[in-house]
């Protein structure tokens, strides 16, 4: 078995990764031909991965000449716990309003550690004023690859 595939995470695996880790990078194709990377907070639905930002953000200039993006999430400090994701996607910009509120909704809710339940109704309010200046981001995975170092136990 190759060093490669001995690191590839399960499906399950990459579930969890995502569940746990809080930000994702978001590489664009920038108008000078340069990658223009950003940190995202987000939220998985039905194994894709969704985060929001502002309509007149460089990233969605970027995303509507070319619908293209590489995201990652990353975690270890020390060689032997690195661990990852990268994806290749098509990015579906989503500028439907109402969509939008239920998603900001869901990330703040992920990321509000006293949210347990509700969120506090100025918050909600806060997110839906939000909403109509900002856009949602849709990532579907062309491809995914995936290592976690761990798992080779300290031999390399």
């Amino acid at each position: 078995m190759s060093r490669r595939d001995q690191i590839k995470m399960s499906d399950d695996e990459v579930a969890a990764f995502l569940a746990e880790q809080r930000t994702v990078i978001c590489a664009t194709n920038g108008p000078d031909g340069f990658p223009h990377l950003m940190p995202l907070w987000y939220v998985v639905r039905d194994g894709e991965i969704w985060a929001w930002t502002y309509g007149v953000s460089q990233k969605i200039k970027n995303l509507d000449r070319d619908p293209r993006a590489t995201v990652q999430v990353e975690a270890g400090e020390e060689y032997q716990e690195l661990r990852g994701v990268m994806i290749k996607a098509d990015v579906e910009v989503v500028r439907d309003v109402d969509v939008i509120t239920e998603l900001g909704l869901e990330i703040f809710g992920r990321y509000t550690p006293d949210s347990v339940g509700e969120l506090a109704p100025q918050v909600r309010e806060m997110i839906a004023k939000q909403a109509t200046k900002r856009v949602g981001m849709r990532f579907i995975a062309r491809s995914i690859a995936t290592w976690d170092h761990r798992k080779l136990a300290g031999v390399y």
